[in-house]
């Protein structure tokens, strides 16, 4: 077992990415002034660095089942570094975005291999519970990175925040170094792609994988299209700096981290299906709250932020049951599994953050509908792909 000094290393390699990610959300209207381009342009920022997140996700997990978890995460790091020192430099918006992609690509290795190493550690009886302490600090860190990126853009530039992520990945890279050993017991041989997208195949033709981890991508879709769209909800809604969105998301924040404790302390006690069950119909419900809201006509970020709060407190029910049960129906293909769940998790989100920007009208019901569709497919999709599983088992059985 893990100490917890190498288990907060663990949880912050896995943050990394998206710390990077969100630390310049309120710097993007910034960013628009800066270089002149439209909302759908600086949106990339954003938007592309998620897909290029979901990518890498889907490459580290089958090499690090193949060369072992510790070189990859090195690797992975020092990419993350190397990525946040051109972000800094870069003097034009393509060659920002470009940057951030590999900025990006490099923090997806802490967010798959995390997962991966503590299911090596811990199997599968323990894995949901160290998973939803990984999970509450890998969301936590992240949500409060925009308050520290307002402020450092604020007083610094906005160029300042990636100096800072350059220097924290620069210290869990020495870190893990020094303080990580191997876990994975049983290196596969590389053998060319084919077995890659045969393990991709075994895991989606899985029903109980399917359902988990779909659920585990439109869950993340209710969260990304919220940062995505939150900065100018504050400008043309809320006639608010950008720069406030990242003091009243820690409410946000606070409501992601009271579901994660109440998954951490009653997972065991009701199950994986009834926690995110009930994960789920929390988060459509402080959806309808927040579109409700909207009609009172009252021009206050609490009047959005407070029930998206409540959301949120159902994504933090629901994402770590579902993340470690995904990765638990494949023992044999942790990496390959986590991997898989991330870039689904990743690709679906990006897609649905730059569609957000797209929409946007000025108000705040384009998000909160997508928000709702969102959390509508998560709960159908698990709920359709376990009644598959069901089904199948008495088939398997004879």
């Amino acid at each position: 077992m893990f100490t917890k000094r190498i288990l907060i290393l663990l949880a912050v390699a896995s943050a990394l990415g998206p710390i990077g990610m969100q630390i310049l959300l309120p710097a993007i209207p910034i960013i628009k002034q800066h270089f002149l381009i439209s909302t759908e342009i600086a949106q990339l920022t954003l938007s592309l660095s998620m897909l290029s997140i979901a990518f890498g996700t889907l490459f580290y997990g089958p090499l690090a089942d193949q060369f072992g978890r510790k070189p990859v995460l090195l690797l992975s790091l020092m990419i993350t570094v190397l990525g946040s020192v051109l972000c800094y430099f870069a003097l034009t918006i393509e060659l920002l975005i470009l940057s951030r992609v590999i900025q990006s690509f490099g923090g997806a290795g802490g967010l798959v291999l995390a997962r991966a190493i503590i299911r090596d550690v811990y199997g599968a009886d323990d894995a949901a519970r160290v998973i939803a302490t990984l999970v509450m600090v890998m969301v936590v860190l992240p949500m409060l990175s925009p308050a520290l990126g307002g402020e450092l853009s604020a007083r610094f530039g906005w160029r300042s925040v990636f100096i800072v992520v350059a220097c924290l990945s620069s210290v869990v890279l020495l870190l893990s170094q020094s303080l990580l050993s191997e876990t994975l017991r049983e290196r596969q041989q590389f053998s060319g792609i084919r077995p890659f997208l045969r393990s991709f195949s075994s895991l989606m033709h899985s029903p109980a994988f399917r359902g988990y981890s779909l659920c585990v991508a439109f869950v993340s879709v209710v969260f990304f299209s919220f940062i995505a769209g939150a900065p100018e909800i504050m400008i043309s809604t809320f006639e608010r700096p950008p720069t406030e969105y990242g003091y009243y998301f820690v409410i946000v924040t606070t409501g992601f981290i009271l579901g994660n404790e109440v998954a951490r302390r009653f997972g065991k006690k009701f199950g994986v299906e009834r926690m995110i069950r009930f994960g789920v119909s929390v988060s459509i419900f402080g959806i309808l709250i927040a579109i409700g809201s909207q009609l009172t006509g009252i021009k206050h970020p609490l009047i959005l932020f407070a029930p998206v709060a409540l959301t949120i407190f159902g994504n933090g029910v629901t994402l770590p049951n579902a993340q470690a049960s995904a990765i638990n129906e494949f023992p044999q293909l942790a990496g390959t599994a986590s991997g898989l769940t991330g870039f689904l998790q990743m690709a679906f989100s990006a897609l649905f953050a730059q569609l957000v920007s797209i929409v946007f009208n000025g108000t705040a019901y384009p998000l909160l509908l997508i928000m709702l569709f969102a959390s509508i497919a998560s709960l159908y999709f698990f709920t359709t792909s376990m009644k598959q599983a069901v089904a199948t088992k008495p088939k398997a059985a004879a």
